[in-house]
Order: structure tokens, then C-alpha cells, then sequence
């Protein structure tokens, strides 16, 4: 997290309070590694794809640009390229490997096998 931070010339800080982005810092709650890693590319997401505050966006907007930083979380932690490589997995092999939980690494396993199920054509 920090690494990546200082290679884009980012800071991070802690509140208590909130999480976000301005300029070219990152606030993050103090919490488990786990959870300031997951908040941590959330964060970076909206710092790489989105601009402007989202404090006067409609609603509509604000809760897709959410969404977008969600998935782009997903990917980021456990990346397509190496679950493509992976043969005989579980979930709590996917949890170990990536260092997830649980609920994390099971959402996104059904994302990965519902792109594979779209891909051939079956759904």
C-alpha cells in the first residue's frame, strides 16, 4: 500500500472519521491490514478514474462511480491474469493466496466464473 502510494506520489493519512481522496492524499480509518488494504484501492480507484468531488453529484452518479471503485477493488486484489492460471482452487485457497476473507474472495470467485460462463456463451 505504501509502496504503491509513494510511486504515484501519494500520501497517506488516518481518521477516524472518514475515508477519501483529495489531491494527492488518501485518508483511511484506522483498522485490520486487511480492511485499510480493501479501503486503500478503493480509494485509489477514484483517485485513478474519477475527479471532482462527489459532495454536490447527483446520486445516481456518486453510487456508479461506488460501484466502479468496488469493482475495480475485486480486480486489483485478485487479478483475472492470475486466477487464469490457477487449476483446482477453493475459496480458502484464493483467501490464503491473496490474503482476503471469506465473503471477499467468495464474491469474487462468482465474478470471475460468471465472466468465463459469458465468455463461452452458456449465460
Amino acid at each position: 500500500m505504501h509502496t504503491i502510494a509513494n510511486k504515484l506520489g501519494l500520501e497517506i493519512s488516518y481518521d477516524e472519521e472518514k475515508i477519501f481522496y483529495c489531491d494527492n492524499e488518501i485518508n483511511l480509518k484506522r483498522s485490520t491490514k486487511m480492511q485499510e488494504w480493501f479501503d486503500f484501492v478503493h480509494e485509489l480507484c477514484h483517485y485513478l478514474r474519477h475527479c471532482g468531488s462527489q459532495i454536490n453529484m447527483h446520486p445516481l452518479f456518486r453510487q456508479l462511480q461506488e460501484y466502479q471503485a468496488d469493482y475495480f477493488t475485486y480486480h486489483f486484489c485478485i487479478p483475472t491474469f492470475m486466477l487464469d492460471n490457477l487449476f483446482n482452487y477453493t475459496i480458502y485457497d484464493i483467501m490464503i493466496l491473496f490474503n482476503v476473507d471469506y465473503e471477499f474472495a467468495f464474491k469474487r470467485l462468482e465474478m470471475y466464473k460468471n465472466k468465463l460462463l459469458l465468455t463461452k456463451g452458456i449465460i
